[in-house]
This record gives structure tokens, sequence and C-alpha cells, in this order.
């Protein structure tokens, strides 16, 4: 059965960036793989989610500074386990998938796996956000050379690597600038399919054309920053995937 745990040495640490998330938090941290440890990063949430995230066996961390990166960057300081995972706390996608992801992480397949969403049901991945997700694809393929298709939060790869790569943003565009760094790094890069499903509540980022625009403008900035030092995974890569 799955399940957070308190193992002081778990399997993998799972990062769940939260901000008023007390209605998704059950299903969320119950589909948790057995043996991992969920890590609920507050932040600011005003529904009482770190309580009840606490009250379910998560790990809580409180991040005061506003944004999606840094909330994803205390979760990341917090883990402990080698490797790392990330996840939005809404529903929309499953814990409890991350285990196959991880699997080629920890094979040695690949250095960060990323998760395709594929929406599940009419109206789960509204067109704005999908059509500023599929231009900043094709930016990232300009920059990188990286062939994805998404840019999703379901993500997979160890730990110290992720430290060494310095991310610096600390808002929508964390992620992105997760993949621009690994792939200047020569990690490889791969994706798989994990269906996309209707969130539970309001989303903060992608819900509205101002949220998406303001994620895209974040995103930018990030592709336009100049290419960053060599900071190589623990392993190191026979090439990256294009």
């Amino acid at each position: 059965m799955s399940g957070v745990t308190h193992s002081t040495t778990p399997t993998a640490d799972v990062v769940l960036p939260c901000l008023d998330e007390a209605a998704a938090l059950p299903w969320v941290l119950g589909r948790v793989p057995a043996g991992w440890r969920a890590i609920v990063v507050d932040n600011g949430s005003r529904d009482g989610s770190a309580d009840l995230a606490r009250s379910l066996g998560a790990t809580v961390v409180h991040e005061a500074r506003r944004g999606f990166g840094a909330a994803c960057h205390a979760g990341l300081a917090a883990a402990e386990a080698d490797l790392v995972c990330f996840c939005d706390c809404d529903a929309s996608l499953d814990p409890g998938l991350l285990p196959g992801l991880a699997a080629a992480v920890r094979d040695g397949g690949a250095d960060l796996v990323l998760g395709r969403r594929r929406p599940q049901g009419r109206g789960t991945w509204p067109v704005h956000a999908r059509l500023g997700n599929a231009a900043l694809a094709r930016m990232v393929r300009r920059r990188t050379g990286l062939r994805l298709h998404d840019l999703g939060p379901l993500r997979v790869a160890r730990r110290e690597a992720l430290l060494g790569l310095g991310l610096t943003d600390r808002r929508s565009g964390y992620p992105l600038e997760m993949v621009v760094r690994a792939a200047d790094a020569g990690w490889r890069v791969t994706e798989t399919d994990v269906p996309y499903l209707p969130r539970t509540g309001r989303s903060k980022v992608t819900g509205t054309w101002r949220g998406t625009w303001r994620a895209v403008r974040d995103m930018r900035a990030v592709l336009r920053a100049p290419a960053a030092g060599p900071a190589g995974p623990s392993v190191a890569p026979e090439g990256t995937a294009r």
C-alpha cells in the first residue's frame, strides 16, 4: 500500500511544492510510494495545508519566499535521499508513477527524466497553457537541441547532481532552468508519457492567460541567460538524448 514514511534512509524524496492544497493532499500523499519520503514545502498556505500534511505523515518545510522555484529549491535543500523527485501537489499528477521514472535514473539510463503530460479529459489542460508549453518546448529545442514535448513538473534526478547545477530562478522559470542547465552540462534528458488529471482547486500559474504569460516571461529570461559552466551528473553521461 502506498503512503508516506519517516524512514531515516528513504528510497527517494518527493518534493511537493504546496500553496493552499488541502483538498488535494490526502490523495497526493496517499499515492506516494511506500518507503519514499514526501517533503511538502508550504509556500504560505492559509487553508491548513501544512498541518494537514504533517498529520498525514509528510515532512513539512516552510518557505516564506513566494514562488514555485523557491518552494522546489527549498525541498531540494531539505532532501537527503540520492534520488529526488518533483511533483505538483494539486492531484493533477500521480506520485505513484514516480518509481517508473526513477528506474531510468537509478539504472544509469538517464540523468534527468521528465513526465510528458497526456491530458485525461476535456478541459484538463487549458488551451493557453498548452500553447505556451509548446512554444517553450520549441525554444528549448533551439537553445539546447533537446527534442522535448513538455516541460512538466513531474521529474526525477540525483540530488547531488541537481545541487551542482546551481539553479538560481525562484519563480516559474525553475523547471526550465533545470532542463537548460542539465543540457548545458551534457546530461542525458529523457521524457516518458504520464496521465495528466483534472487538478483539484485553482491553478496559481497557468489557470489564466495572465498567469501563463508571466510563466512564459520568466522562462524566456532563463533561455536568454548565457550557458552555465559544466556541472555533470554523478556518473559521467555517454551522450545526451536529443
